[in-house]
């Protein structure tokens, strides 16, 4: 389906949204800490504390053969979205950067800023582009690596960097604060994009299975579907439901099933991925 243009606005708006709490984190709370939590920004934050160049303008000047490398892999409209992202991005690094919170607990300010990184590029991510940097690493990575997670990614190749770090400062205490905020990123950069993965799956064998498949349809609005089952000793036929659902949803599931059937079978297991209507996007796992 084409995109409208209240589409593009909403998504352009997004984009800075995302790009601002991006920057915050790392203006705010990681550069004048001297943490430098991986990929080109961390890059940026450790030649910026060699040379004074605002780490803005290096972020920028590192990001465009990175660009150009991506534009020819995704096309014109990840470039649009990416080019857009990274000039504002690099912009508001160095706007924000005389922004101080008064903050002098490392560890602190490593958590929020990895926290606020993760957010704004997931935002981002969500909207089609990139930060720029070790983004469009990790996009050629899940092409091939279609499995792996995005933060999972991004804490693979961002470690090194933060090794590096610790010689560039001199400092081993300001690489291990920056590797918390690396991990954490990685952990909330899943949450932003997939989602908290909280949800059930259930397998129901019961003599009374339409009556529990019909109260689960009309009271819970939950998908059901039967599979055709035969006992191994006794030989009957049974009518197995398979469902998945809301975690928060579960206990109601088990009440009915107790309340049409005491005497069911139920295995109940703990699902980490749903795809498919009411649950996530199949498209997201291609950001």
């Amino acid at each position: 389906m084409k995109a409208t243009a209240k589409d593009i606005l909403l998504r352009y708006i997004a984009i800075i949204a995302g790009c601002l709490i991006y920057a915050a984190g790392i203006a705010i709370f990681l550069d004048p800490n001297d943490l430098a939590p991986g990929g080109v920004t961390g890059i940026a934050i450790m030649i910026s504390y060699a040379t004074s160049i605002p780490t803005g303008t290096l972020v920028l000047i590192i990001n465009i053969p990175l660009l150009i490398i991506g534009a020819k892999r995704f096309g014109k409209s990840f470039l649009m979205y990416t080019v857009v992202s990274t000039v504002l991005s690099s912009f508001m690094i160095n706007w924000l950067s005389a922004v101080r919170v008064g903050i002098e607990d490392k560890l602190l300010c490593g958590i929020v800023g990895g926290v606020l990184m993760a957010i704004g590029m997931g935002i981002v991510f969500k909207c089609g582009g990139t930060t720029g940097g070790s983004d469009i690493l990790v996009k050629l990575l899940r092409l091939k690596y279609r499995h792996l997670r995005t933060g999972t990614l991004f804490a693979i190749t961002d470690t090194v960097i933060v090794a590096i770090s610790a010689i560039v400062f001199g400092n081993i205490e300001n690489a291990l604060y920056a590797g918390i905020a690396l991990v954490i990123s990685s952990m909330v950069m899943d949450l932003v994009l997939y989602g908290p993965d909280e949800a059930k799956s259930l397998f129901i064998i019961s003599d009374r299975a339409k009556q529990v498949a019909d109260r689960i349809l009309s009271e819970l609005d939950i998908g059901v579907t039967y599979l055709q089952g035969k006992g191994a000793y006794s030989g009957a036929e049974k009518q197995v439901l398979l469902c998945a659902m809301r975690k928060a949803l579960f206990p109601k599931v088990r009440q009915i099933v107790q309340q049409e059937d005491p005497d069911a079978f139920m295995i109940v297991s703990s699902a980490t991925e749903i795809f498919g209507e009411g649950f996530k996007d199949h498209f997201t796992e291609e950001i």
